[in-house]
Formats: structure tokens, sequence, C-alpha cells
């Protein structure tokens, strides 16, 4: 045992080199086993939804196909970390970097997946919001957030990514930040207007039922869906196509939800996400262009959500009878974006808020004339 302790100890205590990046394709397979995890998590949620009856075992093919691919994505997070130390490395410096966060969050995952199982065999299975309120599930969606977070932590600052990164270099990131978005959505499905189909859409704003549910959705679902683009617009000039994956991506768990049953609401969002494509290429938002950031913002959410009046509309036959509704709300989801976006960039890159130039003088100090102190 001794011995053992020892050994161990050799292993995780840091050998100090600097930690390396792994290679596109690397991040790439991380990306789609991430891929095979996240689709195992929407069979699950649509097994929940639409079988919710059946359900009385936490053994199901549903869990099988999600544990499998925990099992794959962790298997090779943890590979990369063995393939390092056979060159010598040891502790963090074994770790590439942006894999750490994701090689911590395995163990803690495989705890959490342990406490769900002894939770259901307990107090059974969850088939109603209460599934969204469940501790273990609650930390098996925050450690699997980390996990197929993994390539975008890893582009983040990779040497060979640059400012304006090609699409396919930064596929890999776009994925991981989808699937997270996705992870965000089904924990707050009670409000997520992607649910909606056109028909309950216009009678919603025809006063007919809930048009707040409908309109508080419409917010929340709004936020979830812009704030990981604001981010990376923040990060990276995104390339053309970025922003239609990644909305792309995120109707997928809804769409399993509703066994995809509304189509033509979810097609409604790749349509904005292209949209918000062509408004990226015009406006050419960045950290360094503050108004055209703010401009992407609010007139992307305000896009998505007109173009998802419009199609719940055609779809309904019909438009809302309270017009105040219909077209107020694509306008609220804009000042909302633009909300957002001035959070997310209250000062343009370089900019000092303190009004301070570049060798850290204030305005008044550096005109001629002026005593400095």
């Amino acid at each position: 045992m001794a011995t053992t302790n020892a050994g161990i100890r050799r292993l995780l205590a840091d050998s100090g080199e600097a930690r390396t990046w792994v290679s596109p394709r690397t991040d790439l397979v991380t990306a789609l086993l991430g891929v095979w995890f996240g689709v195992g998590l929407m069979i699950d949620a649509w097994a929940h939804t639409q079988l919710s009856a059946e359900l009385e075992t936490f053994f199901t093919p549903w869990h099988a196909v999600f544990y499998s691919g925990f099992a794959a994505v962790s298997a090779w997070l943890i590979w990369q970390v063995l393939r390092n130390t056979r060159t010598g490395r040891q502790g963090v410096a074994a770790v590439p970097m942006g894999y750490l966060a994701g090689l911590v969050a395995v163990p803690a995952f495989a705890a959490f997946g342990f406490a769900d199982m002894m939770w259901h065999t307990v107090l059974g299975i969850e088939t109603s919001l209460d599934i969204l309120f469940s501790p273990s599930h609650l930390g098996l969606i925050v450690t699997m957030l980390l996990i197929i977070t993994t390539p975008l932590r890893s582009a983040w600052k990779a040497p060979d990514v640059g400012d304006r990164p090609s699409l396919g270099r930064l596929l890999p990131a776009l994925i991981g930040l989808a699937f997270a978005t996705t992870l965000v959505s089904l924990f707050l499905s009670y409000g997520d207007a992607m649910q909606w189909d056109g028909e309950s859409v216009v009678a919603a704003f025809s006063n007919e039922e809930m048009p707040g549910h409908l309109a508080a959705s419409m917010v929340m679902t709004n936020v979830i869906m812009l704030a990981p683009v604001l981010l990376l617009v923040r990060r990276w000039e995104l390339p053309f196509g970025s922003m239609t994956v990644m909305y792309g991506i995120a109707v997928l768990m809804p769409g399993a939800q509703t066994a995809f049953g509304n189509v033509p609401i979810l097609l409604s969002f790749v349509a904005a996400g292209l949209a918000g494509d062509v408004l990226i290429r015009l406006l050419r938002p960045s950290a360094r262009r503050r108004g055209a950031y703010w401009a992407f913002a609010g007139l992307s959410a305000f896009v998505t959500w007109s173009l998802y009046m419009g199609v719940a509309s055609a779809v309904a036959g019909r438009l809302p009878t309270v017009p105040e509704l219909w077209t107020g709300s694509p306008i609220v989801a804009g000042l909302v974006g633009l909300a957002l976006g001035a959070l997310f960039l209250p000062n343009a890159a370089g900019d000092d808020p303190a009004g301070h130039n570049a060798a850290g003088e204030s305005p008044a100090a550096s005109r001629p004339g002026v005593a400095r102190g």
C-alpha cells in the first residue's frame, strides 16, 4: 500500500513543464464524442417526456446511450493525459490546455451518476417538472457542461486559432458550446419558447391561453440562445456559418422533448442563425467595435423573434388577435439583446473606463500646458 501511495504521489506531482495544446483533430474527436454524450441525453429527455408512464427503472436503453457516451468521452480525455505522461510529464503539466476542467469533472460526473441511480432506486423515477430540480440531475448537468465545453476552452487561446479562425478550425468549439446551450435549455425547459407550436403561439397572443407564459418564455429563450453567441463574437471574428451551426444544434433538445412535433418553429431558429451570420458579415461586430457589437446583439434578437412570430402565424393561418403582443414581442427581444450586448461589452477593447491613454495618463494630463504632479 505504501508503495502504491508513493507511486500515486509521484504521478500527481507537477513536473513543471509548460502545458501544451492538442491538435485540431484531437479537439474535433473530443467534440464528436461530446455529440454522442449530448445526443444520449436528448434521447433520455425524449423518453422522459414521451414514455414517462413506462419508466420504472434506472436501467433503460436511453441511459445506456447516455452513459456510454460519457464513458467514451471520458476515456478520450484521460488518454490525452496518459499520452503526455509517457513523455515524462507529471501532474498538471501532463494535462493539455483547456482539458483540466473537463478532466476534473469526469469523476464528479461519475459520482453524481451513482447518486442518481441511488436516488431513483429509493425515491423512484421523476416524470414531471421535478426532474429538472433533482439534486443529482443538477450535479450531472453541471459536470457534463464542463466536459463537453472542453473544445471551447482548448481553442480559446490556442496559438493556431487567432482572431479570425476558419469555420473548420472553430467547429469543435462551436459544437461544444452549442451542446452546452442545449443543456441549459433542457433544465429551463419550463420556459422554453422553442417547445411551442405555431397554433399555441397564436392562441397565446390572442389571449386564449397564457400569454404571459409565452412572453416570459420568449425572453428566457432569447437570453439562452443569444448569450453564447455574444461570448464568441467578443472573442473572435466569427466565420460565416458559425451562428447557423450553433442554432441548428440548439434546436435539437426542444425538438427531442416535443418529438419534433413543431418543426416549423424549430426551423425558424435555424433561419435566424443564418440571418445572424449575415448580420455578422455586414456589421463586423467585435470587442473593438462596441457600436457594431451592440447593434448585432439587438438586431439579431429582433430578427430571431420576428421570424418566430411570422412562422407561427403562417402555420396557424392567422395572425394573433392582440396586435400589441405580436408586434411588440420582437421589439422587447431586441431590447433584451441590446441590454445583453451592453453587459457583455460595456467598453470596447482597449478603452479605459477612467479615460487614460495607452501611457496611463489622463487626457487632461497629456495636453500641452497642463501641469503634471
